[in-house]
């Protein structure tokens, strides 16, 4: 009799109901795959400076987007100005020539990830100074 108790004992659990959990591996492999396609296009980004005063604008920008504005941080913290070399202060001063040469043009700053960050200050803050509200930041330039 003592056999029989155990196995009606057994009988009466009830049993818990199997978890599928492919439909979450199926959308983890979805997410995974949208992140390996978009990254690699995500090479530029958009800040706003602190002198704008606009609504700010976070419309996505594609490398090809050039402008007439372009500053170069080499790797020896050295800058150049649409290709010519020049010191901070004669940056400040080609900056409000730009500036009043393409009013709406956006600043690109393509910055050596071996440069200072102290140097992309000064820039960023000469930009500032010569009333540029946005800029972009180029991560990877080729």
């Amino acid at each position: 009799m003592g056999r029989r108790n155990g196995s009606q004992k057994a009988a009466e659990l009830p049993q818990e109901p199997a978890i599928n959990i492919t439909p979450l591996v199926d959308v983890v492999f979805v997410i995974l795959i949208a992140f390996i396609v978009i990254a690699p296009l995500l090479e530029m980004d958009r800040i706003e400076l602190a002198s704008g005063g606009q609504v700010p604008s976070h419309i996505p920008v594609r490398f090809e987007d050039s402008s007439p504005i372009q500053i170069h941080v080499q790797q020896d913290n050295s800058i150049l100005f649409n290709h010519n070399q020049v010191t901070l202060a004669e940056l400040m001063a080609c900056l409000r020539r730009a500036k009043a040469s393409y009013p709406d043009a956006r600043a690109q700053l393509f910055h050596h990830k071996q440069a200072y960050f102290g140097t992309y200050q000064s820039v960023k803050n000469a930009l500032e100074a010569a009333e540029f509200k946005e800029v972009d930041i180029v991560l990877s330039p080729s």
